[in-house]
């Protein structure tokens, strides 16, 4: 979005309609190990690498979602232990302080005052994607917000 890249070709996932032969774990098992990494305090995107390395019961998982046929934050949402915000919110906040912290610091630093610029209006263009869904209704970004939201 605010980079001269453009994407990389070919970088799809390959179709499939099903788990492969080799993974056969039971969904149930898959879930109640999504739950319990979560419970740990790993985020979605870290459950599924998890899952993926570790497997359930030593048995990889390949894809959670062909295996059970649910996502990962569906299933956390199911079972009450979802995160509060999105991770790429959340992620994208984190690092928007940490820009703001070291701007504190170091003022005359125009790369990283452009890399905040950058980041908060990403923040401020996925508030709208989440707004009235996982966020309130009347909720806007600012720097205290985000402070806030991350100390809790």
């Amino acid at each position: 979005m605010h980079t001269r890249r453009r994407g990389s070709s070919s970088s799809d996932k390959p179709v499939a309609d099903e788990p492969p032969e080799w993974s056969d774990v039971d969904a149930e098992d898959i879930e109640a190990r999504v739950v319990e990494l979560a419970e740990q305090g790993y985020e979605p995107s870290q459950i599924g690498l998890k899952l993926r390395d570790d497997g359930v019961k030593g048995t990889p998982v390949p894809n959670v979602k062909l295996a059970t046929g649910k996502k990962v934050t569906e299933i956390l949402e199911e079972n009450d232990a979802a995160p509060e915000l999105p991770e790429d919110l959340r992620n994208l906040m984190e690092r928007a302080i940490g820009l703001r912290r070291h701007m504190e610091e170091n003022s005359q630093d125009m790369q990283n005052k452009r890399a905040l610029q950058n980041t908060e209006s990403k923040i401020r263009r996925l508030v709208n994607y989440y707004r009235g869904d996982v966020l309130d209704e009347d909720f806007t970004y600012s720097y205290d917000v985000a402070v806030r939201l991350l100390e809790e």
